[in-house]
C-alpha cells in the first residue's frame, strides 16, 4: 500500500470511529455540541439563495433532519457517514431532538475526505414512521429524493423525504439511496438523562430538554416562514 493510500486508510478510519461508533458512556456535552451545529447548518441553509425550494416548502415538512457533517472518505472503497438530529411537529409544536447515525458504503473511483452538511425534510407520514423505527434504509423503507436547487428550482418533487446537501459552495454530491439511519440509543439516553425512544419524544411528549429551545425556535420560525 503506497503512502497515499495508508493515509486515505488511516482518515477514513479516523472519521468512522469519530462518528459512526459512540462509546457506552458519553457527556451530555456532545449531544449539546451536534445540537449547536445544527442550528448553524440550518441558519446556513435559510440563508442561502440556492435554497429557495427548501425555504419555500419547510413548512409542508412532517419533520426535518439535520446532519452538520456528512463525512465521505476512501479511495475506490468508500462510504459516508454523520450524526444527526430530528424534529419532528406534532399537534402544531415541533419536538425533539432524537439522534440518529447515518452510513453509507459505495464502490467507484474516490479519493480523499469532503464534509457536506445536510437538511432532509420528511414529507409524508409513511417517512415520518421510518424514522420512528430502531433502524431503516433511504430508498428502501422510505424514497428518498434529491432537493431541486437554485433559483428556478422546479416544485414537482414527489418522495417520503427530500434531501439537500452543501459542501463549500457544492450542492449536492451524495447519492443516498441505500443509506443506513440508526437511531443512537446512548446519544438520546444522556441527552434526556434516560432511555427514550422516539415516540416519547415526539409523539406522547413526555420528554424534552431545554437545551435545545433555541434550534427548536428556528425551525419552528422556518416552517412559518419567517425571515
Amino acid at each position: 500500500m503506497t503512502r497515499t493510500l495508508r493515509t486515505i486508510a488511516v482518515a477514513f478510519a479516523a472519521v468512522a470511529a469519530a462518528t459512526l461508533v459512540a462509546p457506552s458512556a458519553l457527556a451530555q456535552g456532545d449531544q449539546q455540541r451536534l445540537v449547536n451545529a445544527a442550528e448553524v447548518t440550518l441558519g446556513n441553509f435559510m440563508r442561502d439563495p440556492e435554497m429557495t425550494w427548501l425555504q419555500r416548502n419547510f413548512g409542508r415538512a412532517r419533520a426535518v433532519l439535520i446532519a452538520p457533517e456528512i463525512v465521505k472518505a476512501g479511495f475506490i472503497f468508500g462510504g459516508s457517514g454523520g450524526r444527526a438530529v430530528l424534529f419532528a411537529k406534532e399537534g402544531g409544536y415541533w419536538r425533539g431532538p432524537a439522534f440518529y447515525t447515518m452510513a453509507t458504503g459505495s464502490v467507484g473511483f474516490q479519493a480523499g475526505v469532503s464534509v457536506s452538511e445536510m437538511i432532509t425534510l420528511v414529507m409524508t407520514e409513511k417517512g415520518m414512521n421510518s424514522m420512528l423505527a430502531a433502524n431503516f434504509k433511504l430508498g428502501g423503507d422510505a424514497s428518498v429524493a434529491a432537493g431541486p436547487v437554485g433559483v428556478g428550482a422546479k416544485s414537482d418533487v414527489v418522495a417520503d423525504m427530500i434531501a439537500f446537501t452543501r459542501a463549500k459552495g457544492v450542492y449536492g454530491g451524495l447519492n443516498l439511496d441505500g443509506t443506513l439511519v440508526n437511531l443512537s440509543d446512548d446519544w438520546n439516553r444522556a441527552f434526556y438523562s434516560k432511555p427514550v425512544q422516539p415516540i416519547d419524544i415526539f409523539v406522547r411528549g413526555t420528554v424534552s430538554n431545554p437545551n435545545a429551545d433555541r434550534l427548536r425556535g428556528e425551525i419552528a420560525k422556518a416552517a412559518s416562514g419567517a425571515r
